[in-house]
C-alpha cells in the first residue's frame, strides 16, 4: 500500500543525520547472529532505475538515506543511561505495539535500567501541566499492551514550549526520548532538538512517524494505514447491504483523510463494491452535468443502487463555511462534515427528481482508530521499535525511522516535515481506484 515515490528528490546533504558524537562504547549485541549495520550503508532515495542511471550518466551524485539497523559502537551507555516515550496526536493502531517494542529492545536487548514514559502526549514534558508524572516502564507494564487499542501513555495535542521540555528531560536524566507521532510531533521534536543544541546537550531524539493517514514523506507506509483499511472493509460492506437492500439505495462511508486520500483508496480496492471514492487531492463539484450529483442519479437509474466512500478532508470547499478557519489544538483546520454534507444534498437532489430513494450514512473513523493493530501493523511496529534503539543507542538524533524502497532508514527530521505526502491522482494506485468503480476520472460539472 505504498504511494509512488515522490518527483522531487533531496539534496545528498539534506539526507544527512545529525550524531551526538563519536560512538566509543562496544555494544552488547555483539554476538548475536543477526550483523551489524555499517555507517557507510546507504538506501537510494530514487526508486526508478531509469532515473538513477541517468542521474549516473550525468554525474550526479545519487541521494540516499542512511540504513538503519543495529550499530557495533554505541554513543551512549546502555546500562547507565535513561530513556523516554511520548505518545503524541490522535489515537492509532500500534502505538502500544510501539511502545512495548521500544521497551522490549531497550530493556531485554541492549540492557537500559530507566525507562519513563511521559503521560499524555508533550503536555506530559512540561513542567507547568498538571499530568501525571512519567510511568517508570517494566515487563509487566507492557507484557500484553500490545493487545490493546489506544495508547498506554495517553495522549494529547497542541505545542508545548521547547524549554521547559527539554528541562524536564533534563531533570529526569533521560539521554534518549523517542516521540512517536505524526507531522506536529514531529515539529515538535525537531523544535526540541534546536533547543537542546542550543544548550549544548548531549541528549538524543528519535521520532516514529505514526499518521494512520500514512501522510507523512520519505516513508512509503506508518503504521496503522493497514489495521484501518481492513477495518473499514465492515462498515462498506453494510453500506453496499444497505443500499442494495433499498430503491435507489445510497450508502456513504466517511473515512480518516484530512490531506490525503490514502485511507479510502485502499479501502476501496480491497472492498470491490465502492462506485465512487472521493479524495482531497482530486476535487469534484457537485452540480452540473458532469458534477457528482448528475453522475450519481444517472447510476441510480441503471442500477438502483450506489456505495460511496469519501474521505473526511475531500470536498471541504464545497462545504457551507467552508471559509472559516477554526483550529484544533494542534493548529489543524477543523474539518465540515463531509459525509453529513453529501447525504444531504443527495437527498435533496433525488427528491427534486420525484425518485423514491433511501440514503445511509455511516462514519467509523473514532472505531477504527481505537483499534488494536492488525498482524501487519504489529509486526511494522515492532521493527520500527527495535530500530529506533538502535539509532537512538548509536548517537544519532534529530531523525525519523523511515521505511523506503523496502528497507528501513534513518530520515532527517527538517526533511521529513519539509512537505506533505499525498496521494497523487496520475499515479498507480488512483488509476486503480478509477478502473475498479468506474467513476469518471473528472467529476466536475
Amino acid at each position: 500500500m505504498a504511494e509512488e515515490e515522490s518527483s522531487a528528490l533531496p539534496a545528498p546533504n539534506e539526507l544527512e543525520v545529525a550524531r551526538l558524537g563519536e560512538a566509543r562504547v562496544s555494544s552488547p549485541l555483539r554476538g548475536i547472529s543477526a550483523p551489524f549495520v555499517d555507517d557507510s550503508s546507504r538506501v537510494l532515495a530514487c526508486i526508478d532505475a531509469a532515473h538513477v542511471e541517468a542521474m549516473r550518466i550525468q554525474g550526479e551524485p545519487l541521494p540516499a538515506f542512511e540504513s538503519a539497523g543495529p550499530r557495533s559502537e554505541l554513543f551512549f551507555d546502555p546500562g547507565t543511561t535513561g530513556v523516554g516515550i511520548v505518545t503524541c496526536g490522535g489515537l492509532c493502531p500500534g502505538l502500544n505495539d510501539v511502545i512495548r517494542s521500544l521497551f522490549m529492545t531497550a530493556r531485554h536487548q541492549y540492557g537500559v535500567r530507566r525507562i519513563l514514559g511521559f503521560r499524555y502526549g508533550y503536555a506530559g514534558l512540561s513542567a507547568k501541566s498538571s499530568y501525571a508524572e512519567p510511568l517508570f516502564l517494566e515487563s509487566e507494564t507492557v507484557g500484553r499492551v500490545h493487545r490493546h487499542g489506544g495508547t498506554l501513555l495517553g495522549s494529547s495535542r497542541g505545542a508545548q514550549d521547547p524549554a521547559d521540555m527539554v528541562d524536564t528531560l533534563v531533570a529526569w536524566k533521560i539521554g534518549i526520548l523517542f516521540a512517536v507521532g505524526g507531522d506536529g510531533t514531529l515539529r515538535g521534536a525537531s523544535a526540541l532538538c534546536r533547543e537542546i543544541e542550543r544548550r549544548g546537550l548531549k541528549i538524543s531524539v528519535i521520532a516514529i512517524p505514526k499518521t494512520i493517514d500514512n501522510d507523512l514523506m520519505w516513508t512509503q507506509r506508518t503504521f496503522g494505514l493497514a489495521t484501518a483499511v481492513e477495518a473499514a472493509q465492515a462498515p462498506i460492506a453494510a453500506a453496499h447491504n444497505e443500499a442494495t437492500g433499498a430503491w435507489n439505495g445510497v450508502g456513504i462511508v466517511k473515512l480518516m483523510g484530512r490531506h490525503a486520500g490514502f485511507i479510502a483508496a485502499n479501502a476501496t480496492l480491497a472492498s470491490g463494491d465502492v462506485n465512487y471514492c472521493l479524495v482531497p487531492e482530486v476535487r469534484f463539484s457537485l452540480e452540473g452535468e458532469g458534477g457528482l450529483l448528475s453522475v450519481l442519479e444517472q447510476r441510480l437509474k441503471k442500477r438502483r443502487h450506489a456505495v460511496v466512500v469519501v474521505a473526511e478532508g475531500a470536498g471541504q470547499e464545497l462545504v457551507e463555511n467552508a471559509g472559516d478557519t477554526e483550529t484544533d489544538a494542534s493548529g489543524n483546520l477543523r474539518l465540515k462534515d463531509i459525509g453529513v454534507f453529501l447525504k444531504e444534498k443527495i437527498e435533496e437532489h433525488l427528491a427534486s427528481r420525484q425518485m423514491d430513494h433511501t440514503v445511509k450514512y455511516i462514519d467509523p473513523s473514532y472505531t477504527i482508530r481505537s483499534l488494536p493493530a492488525n498482524s501487519m501493523d504489529s509486526a511494522f511496529c515492532q521493527v520500527l521499535g527495535q530500530h529506533a534503539v538502535h539509532a537512538g543507542l548509536a548517537g544519532r538524533t534529530d531523525m525519523m525511522v523511515g521505511f523506503w524502497n523496502h528497507r528501513f532508514t534513518h530520515v532527517p527530521l527538517p526533511l521529513a516535515i519539509s512537505a506533505r505526502k499525498e496521494l497523487d491522482p496520475r499515479g498507480e494506485i488512483w488509476q486503480r481506484v478509477l478502473q475498479t468503480t468506474g467513476q469518471p476520472a473528472h467529476m466536475m460539472g
